[in-house]
């Protein structure tokens, strides 16, 4: 009787026993079998078991449940043997899942916290397979995965400025120049510089005739690289286009300074003092110009109209004198007249070598030429220049 008595009260204590126990295996129980199902490969039953842990109020806010649920996902998208259940799941959908789950994991467990401090070399390897999985989209220009995959990545490492660099390539792949710029402006967000990144920031500005846009990438570009030729050039042009030839002037005094061989800046100067008026100016940044590279056609061509202009004046100037003041000081002045047409044919005739169709070079030698009573080689010129205007 005792012993049966002593059956019955453990057979009771043990019921009991388990009676109170069922809430607390019922709320593990599905991250347990998740495991369970893990460790004997069969993924498909691991996610349906967690999926129940997830939407457990007892398990759902637990860091074991959504590292189990992580790794699960990462088992799915890494390992061959499992290729089966990655294909039961939507494109980038295990990474996701795996990336949205150890976050959460870090979340609740803290970074120093049993699954928490294990979630940092997870994220960095879904990194990598994120931005791998853009570079292998990318390639096979499938640009909308390439997109998705870099933006994924970025999300796993904020602080990466590479995912967001290459979603920018993916981006104008695709012809989404919006997306890129936002991506481009991100990366100026985050510290990032680069030359070709304002480059481009520049061409897309430009492409819109976004005239505002197009200054203030300059600025941007040429604070964080003050001594680039291209840039100082662009802001150079910029201002010349827009009439701010004396605000020019001293653009082109620094992009000297810091190219100082560069004799297209030399001519470009010589142009922008002609527009201020100041010739004397002018022909000195000509003939720089001409010195560093006999073959600048421009600073050729423009030293050639000075001289022609000169003389034209002087000539001009003496056709308007009646004849008493012509007979005392019209000679003279057709005298200096003609050293300045002397002088503006090597000129022309440089530029002509340079560019041997030029109408503007052949134009001004057969008039200067004519002026100089050279009337052969004028007549050379009018029938080349006749033979040029057939063609």
């Amino acid at each position: 009787m005792k012993k049966s008595l002593f059956t019955l009260a453990a057979t009771a204590a043990l019921t009991a026993a388990v009676g109170m126990a069922t809430p607390a295996l019922a709320q593990n129980s599905a991250v347990t079998n998740a495991l369970l199902s893990q460790k004997s490969g069969q993924l498909d039953k691991a996610r349906t078991s967690i999926d129940e842990a997830i939407a457990n109020e007892k398990t759902k806010d637990k860091a074991k449940t959504w590292f189990t649920r992580g790794e699960i996902y990462d088992n799915i998208i890494n390992i061959p043997l499992y290729a089966k259940y990655a294909q039961q799941l939507q494109p980038g959908e295990g990474l996701q899942k795996a990336y949205e789950s150890y976050n959460k994991a870090l979340e609740l467990d803290g970074p120093t916290g049993e699954f928490g401090k294990q979630v940092p070399a997870r994220l960095q390897n879904l990194y990598g397979q994120a931005f791998n999985a853009g570079v292998t989209n990318y390639n096979a220009k499938d640009y909308d995965k390439a997109i998705a995959s870099y933006k994924l990545a970025s999300q796993i490492n904020p602080k990466d400025t590479t995912a967001v660099l290459y979603g920018a390539y993916a981006m104008e792949a695709k012809q989404d120049y919006a997306g890129a710029k936002a991506n481009y402006n991100q990366l100026l967000g985050m510290g990032y510089k680069s030359v070709p990144m304002y480059t481009r920031l520049l061409q897309m500005a430009q492409q819109q005739n976004d005239a505002a846009g197009t200054q203030q990438v300059l600025q941007q570009a040429i604070a964080a690289y003050p001594n680039n030729k291209v840039f100082l050039t662009q802001e150079l042009n910029m201002y010349i286009t827009s009439g701010r030839g004396k605000e020019a002037i001293e653009k082109i005094k620094h992009a000297i300074e810091v190219d100082p061989t560069n004799s297209n800046l030399y001519g470009v100067l010589g142009s922008v003092y002609d527009q201020n008026k100041q010739s004397d100016l002018a022909v000195v940044a000509f003939k720089k110009a001409i010195e560093l590279d006999p073959k600048n056609f421009d600073a050729q061509y423009n030293l050639g109209i000075y001289n022609f202009n000169q003389a034209a004046t002087l000539y001009t100037k003496a056709s308007k004198m009646d004849l008493k003041t012509y007979q005392v000081k019209g000679k003279a002045l057709e005298a200096e007249g003609k050293k300045y047409f002397e002088a503006a044919v090597p000129y022309f005739e440089k530029a002509l070598e340079v560019q041997p169709n030029d109408p503007g070079s052949i134009s001004a030698l057969q008039k200067v030429y004519f002026r100089l009573g050279r009337n052969a080689d004028s007549e050379r010129m009018a029938a080349r220049l006749q033979a040029l205007n057939k063609k």
